[in-house]
């Protein structure tokens, strides 16, 4: 039986555990040995299985039941959320931004404070200044659509949005990139009356000109014939 070296032993212990699970000497259901069985057959200390547990345990491969043991819970590991979305196209990642700044703009429309007007305000000013350099326009576009979303004062919203936003601006720049033209009049303007609408408390106005804006992003998108952007 191999023995792990002694360096980062939690991190080669789950691997060792993981090659023998994958290799067929537990099923999917089966229980794990105890730590003082698992412990000398590795090579290390209690902890350090414990440890080692907890990693493969967040990587969807073992399950604890408590007063029971670890059971196998799956042969292969499950996509982390940073996986899913660099492997996500353009056209994921516009769907991902309708399904969750649409509402939010209603919402913002309803909930937005006088600090949350001045917020988007600033923003958008930032955001017409930068109009002409492609990367810091993405940058305060984006910067200027969270805090619409932040307005709409759903956590759950604001965390998702701030989880997507990095593979948001790798489409971004990648679709401006290929489609030749941003940072136009007409593109600032459509900002502008969103913003408006939520500062007039117009919900159903805020989210019809948030869906327009988003779904005029297919359009490039589609002509361009981009997928799966690295």
């Amino acid at each position: 039986m191999p023995h792990v070296r002694r360096t980062s032993l939690a991190d080669q212990a789950a691997d060792l555990l993981l090659t023998r699970i994958q290799a067929g000497e537990w099923e999917v259901g089966a229980k794990l040995p105890g730590e003082t069985t698992l412990g000398p057959q590795l090579g290390v200390g209690r902890s350090t299985v414990r440890e080692a547990i907890r990693q493969l345990a967040g990587r969807g491969i073992l399950r604890t039941r408590q007063g029971a043991g670890v059971f196998v819970a799956a042969l292969e590991p499950e996509e982390g959320w940073d996986t899913v979305l660099r492997r996500a196209d353009i056209d994921a990642v516009v769907e991902a931004r309708l399904a969750i700044e649409v509402e939010a703009a209603g919402w913002a429309a309803q909930r937005r404070t006088p600090a949350d007007i001045r917020r988007m305000r600033a923003a958008l000013r930032s955001r017409d200044r930068h109009r002409t350099d492609l990367e810091e326009m993405v940058d305060t576009d984006i910067a200027f659509h969270r805090t619409v979303v932040a307005a709409a004062h759903n956590e759950i919203l604001t965390g998702l949005f701030d989880g997507f936003s990095p593979r948001l601006r790798d489409a971004m720049i990648d679709m401006l990139r290929i489609h030749g033209r941003f940072g136009s009049d007409e593109d600032h303007d459509v900002h502008r009356r969103v913003l408006d609408a939520v500062v007039d408390a117009d919900a159903a106005a805020a989210r019809s000109l948030s869906r327009a804006h988003l779904e005029s992003l297919h359009g490039p998108v589609a002509t361009a014939g981009v997928h799966n952007a690295p």
